[in-house]
């Protein structure tokens, strides 16, 4: 996600009053057309954030993860051999550009996971593979130029993707679910926006393309998880989610509500240019669900021991709900 929008959240209400406010928004009638709670009567299968969390630290040992790097090859193969192995669909949705900061190419490679019935209204689920290729926020600048591990950001929800696609192949759910793997999220320098969310922006524009992986259904929305790791995790209703999908964000926050995630603080958070902005484009609704005060971010401390499986599984608990009780 790009650095050019406020990089904290704000102060955040007290734990206690957060509660008081998931409550309420639980409790209250949510605006029309609002579809992910409360939630429908169906067996859900539970999500573990020890098994999260070990998916998290496995991409860790392949080290950096940036386009090109031997880290995201290896992670390419694990994603496509961990749905093979699940005997769910995966798709890779690849195109190349040329590098904006060098003189070769750049191959990009989105890859999309399904599950439950074919086509008809669908569920997306996304997060980023990559990481950033230099660690340009990190206080000691002799390791600025030095690509990051990405435990939070970049590992955290693919871990959540991982530990899901597991869930959904042995517990086939009754809606159709895509999960995105998004590639080149954090490519772009800072100060140049356009480089960032490159895999997303390509998916958000081709996705009704012949022989797209997507095209074959209508999706309800899109559910981004990005940096979602982190201890004491407090994800608020990050701002363009809000401002252009309000229906939908204030829905998902209530269905967390009607699970006791106190995760999910239902307070206006700051914008974030981050893979979501190129589906609210294209007139999908999508939340991002991202908590952006973390100290390590975009440094070379975003490492496995900054992350906590308790907040993996909370995120894990509301996309797994929503994939089994969509709402009514």
């Amino acid at each position: 996600m790009s650095s050019d929008v406020p990089s904290a959240p704000g102060v955040a209400a007290p734990r206690g009053a957060a509660a008081a406010v998931l409550l309420l928004l639980a409790l209250a009638p949510l605006a029309p057309g609002a579809r992910a709670a409360p939630p429908a009567p169906g067996p859900v299968p539970a999500f573990s954030g020890a098994r999260a969390m070990s998916w998290l630290r496995t991409q860790c040992a392949f080290g950096p993860r940036h386009p090109g790097s031997p880290g995201q090859l290896r992670l390419r193969r694990l994603i496509s051999a961990h749905a093979d192995s699940l005997g769910l669909p995966c798709a890779p949705v690849c195109f190349t550009l040329d590098d904006p900061y060098g003189d070769g190419r750049l191959e990009v490679c989105n890859y999309v996971v399904s599950a439950g019935p074919p086509g008809g209204q669908r569920l997306w689920i996304a997060a980023h593979y990559d990481t950033r290729p230099r660690s340009d926020r990190d206080p000691d600048p002799r390791l600025a130029a030095r690509p990051l591990i990405g435990a939070n950001d970049g590992a955290s929800g693919v871990a959540v993707l991982l530990h899901l696609a597991e869930l959904l192949a042995a517990h086939p759910p009754a809606r159709g679910v895509d999960l995105l793997f998004l590639d080149a999220e954090d490519y772009g320098r800072e100060g140049d926006p356009a480089n960032y969310c490159l895999g997303a922006a390509h998916l958000a524009a081709h996705w009704r393309d012949f022989g797209s992986p997507l095209a074959g259904g209508s999706p309800e929305g899109l559910v981004l998880l990005d940096m979602v790791g982190k201890r004491d995790l407090a994800v608020p209703m990050e701002g363009y989610s809000l401002r252009q999908a309000g229906t939908w964000t204030r829905a998902i926050f209530a269905r967390a509500a009607a699970l006791g995630l106190d995760a999910f603080v239902p307070e206006a958070g700051p914008p974030v240019w981050d893979d979501h902005v190129p589906f609210l484009r294209a007139g999908i609704p999508a939340v991002d669900l991202i908590d952006f005060d973390y100290p390590q971010w975009h440094t070379s401390r975003d490492t496995p021991d900054a992350c906590d499986p308790a907040s993996l599984e909370q995120v894990g608990r509301l996309v797994t709900d929503l994939c089994y009780r969509p709402g009514s």
